[in-house]
C-alpha cells in the first residue's frame, strides 16, 4: 500500500467565511487526488512546536510557540 499525505489550508475570503467553502476546497482536493487513483482516507491535525528565534541581540526575539496542520490522507495499492 503506498501512501500521500497533503497539507490542506482552506483559502478564504473574509466576507465569504462559510463552513461550505472550507468543505468545498477539501472537496476540491479529494476528487483531484481520486482522478490520480488515490483514494481518501482521512484528514488528520498535525501538531508541531516552533522553535523560538532569539534574533539579532534580542531585537525580534519571539517565543516559542505551538502550531497545528491540517493534512490530508490518501492511499491505494502499490503499482
Amino acid at each position: 500500500m503506498e501512501y500521500r499525505v497533503v497539507p490542506f489550508t482552506a483559502i478564504l475570503n473574509p466576507k465569504l467565511i462559510t463552513a461550505d467553502n472550507v468543505a468545498d476546497q477539501l472537496a476540491q482536493i479529494i476528487v483531484n487526488y481520486g482522478s490520480q487513483g488515490w483514494d481518501y482516507v482521512r484528514l488528520e491535525s498535525v501538531s508541531t512546536y516552533i522553535s523560538p528565534n532569539s534574533g539579532c541581540f534580542g531585537l525580534g526575539a519571539r517565543p516559542g510557540y505551538m502550531s497545528a496542520y491540517q493534512m490530508v490522507v490518501f492511499s491505494r495499492k502499490s503499482l
